[in-house]
């Protein structure tokens, strides 16, 4: 893949890449469709379409063992099961196919947007429950997501994300560095 795709890979999926993370939303204009596609992704991402429109495609870049950790949590399961997921009789492979009919049908105007999809990007439970209770109002803080429960512990984890962000780019930058570092197919 060219530097300028992997400089917005890098920007949007850092902490996916640099393993912090379980999973990331990556959008990309469809002229970059191609090279992503074509191009091999560092080991152990997976990525799944979540929604291919005329200028843009959505996709979901996941690392398996981490989202599957994400979401044994009993109340992380049993808010899941609320929202019409069969978490724990299904596999990881149907929830994510559950959630891209879900998207599918928000990108549709069939649906609203499927809130759920916060604990599959490893957003503190509390606060995509809060975030659909207040409707994406009175939040205490907000970065990579509106924090409803822990601030302290949001903000350090909004710190790592800029930071491993901030390093990936700084490797991107240094010539030769993305195929020695495995940043690049």
């Amino acid at each position: 893949m060219e530097r300028k795709l992997w400089e917005t890979i890098v920007k949007q999926c850092a902490p996916v890449l640099a393993d912090v993370k379980p999973s990331n939303l990556l959008i990309l204009a469809r002229e970059e469709q191609d090279g992503f596609t074509e191009g091999e992704l560092p080991e152990g991402i997976e990525a799944l379409v979540l929604s291919c429109g005329e200028r843009k495609t959505t996709w979901f870049l996941y690392r398996r063992d981490r989202l599957e950790a994400e979401l044994v949590w009993p109340q992380t399961r049993a808010f899941l099961n609320s929202c019409a997921y069969r978490a724990g009789a299904e596999g990881l492979d149907a929830m994510l196919l559950r959630l891209r009919e879900c998207y599918a049908a928000y990108k549709d105007g069939t649906a609203a947007f499927p809130h759920e999809m916060g604990v599959f990007l490893g957003y503190p439970l509390c606060d995509v429950k809060g975030f659909i209770e207040h409707s994406g109002k009175d939040y205490l803080c907000s970065g990579y997501w509106k924090v409803y429960g822990n601030v302290r512990k949001a903000k350090r984890t909004f710190q790592t994300y800029r930071a491993v962000r901030d390093a990936l780019l700084r490797l991107l930058s240094m010539e030769d560095v993305p195929r020695e570092a495995g940043l690049s197919a």
